[in-house]
């Protein structure tokens, strides 16, 4: 059986992920923090976003928040129909490996595993056989057909960061997470993966949410959407580099005079 991503109009027009009045808080009473104020996003099936913004601006907590890794404090956080508030510790363990992806700024890879094990290690978790099409497309378009029988430590940086991107998506998740994946990379080899992520978008149908602080990074994804102080504050599409520059600077400008 197929594990495709849906086909039919309505699944294609509900959004991958959805917040709805997020609201995420640390501590309490006078060292109460708010990281996330009653943010309203969604994330649309088959779209490549960037979310960005200033240090402290709430970026990363929304991704932890809409991947079921952190809990919200209000309002609501969905992947897919999923409402992620509504499910116990194994439900939402069940639900980060069978509909999740996730690629981090440290690889995350087993250095005692080749390539080819790493990619297969969310299915093996979840006890499912590797569909042998799908992986050929995965690793294909990843480009790494000739490094699979390779260990991490025999693999470049953007090498081990292309494994964790198949990784990523050989469980043909509903939605990747990509927190700063091009972090720890040159820029030649974030170039390469940063353009491995939107092949995955425009050709094998995924969704894929990336946060990052980078304009050119930014300039890959179909979307841009940017948060301040908690909140979400602006929208771009079809980003370029220097557009995406310039919306961050006024925002950082406007932080400092107010």
């Amino acid at each position: 059986m197929s594990h495709a991503f849906p086909s039919s109009s309505t699944a294609l027009t509900k959004p991958a992920a959805r917040a709805s009045g997020l609201t995420k808080t640390y501590g309490k009473g006078a060292a109460r923090v708010t990281a996330l104020d009653a943010v309203t996003v969604e994330f649309t099936r088959g779209r490549f976003t960037a979310v960005m913004g200033p240090s402290g601006s709430g970026k990363s907590t929304l991704m932890h928040c809409m991947a079921g890794l952190d809990p919200v404090t209000s309002g609501s956080a969905r992947i897919g129909g999923v409402e992620l508030s509504a499910l116990n510790d194994r439900q939402l363990t069940k639900l980060r490996r069978e509909k999740v992806g996730f690629v981090f700024q440290g690889f995350n890879l087993l250095p005692t595993l080749s390539a080819r094990e790493n990619i297969l290690l969310p299915l093996r978790l979840a006890g499912r056989r590797p569909e042998a099409a799908w992986l050929e497309t995965v690793v294909t378009t990843v480009g790494l057909k000739d490094r699979l029988a390779h260990r991490p430590t025999q693999l470049s940086g953007g090498q081990q960061q292309r494994v964790a991107v198949a990784r990523a998506l050989v469980s043909r998740p509903e939605i990747v997470f990509a927190d700063e994946p091009t972090g720890n990379l040159d820029s030649r080899s974030g170039a390469e993966v940063l353009g491995f992520l939107r092949d995955s978008v425009r050709e094998l149908g995924q969704t894929v949410v990336m946060v990052t602080h980078d304009p050119v990074a930014a300039a890959y994804a179909d979307q841009v959407v940017f948060l301040a102080d908690g909140r979400l504050v602006d929208e771009l599409h079809d980003p370029s580099a220097d557009a995406v520059l310039e919306r961050m600077l006024a925002f950082e400008t406007h932080g400092r005079t107010t």
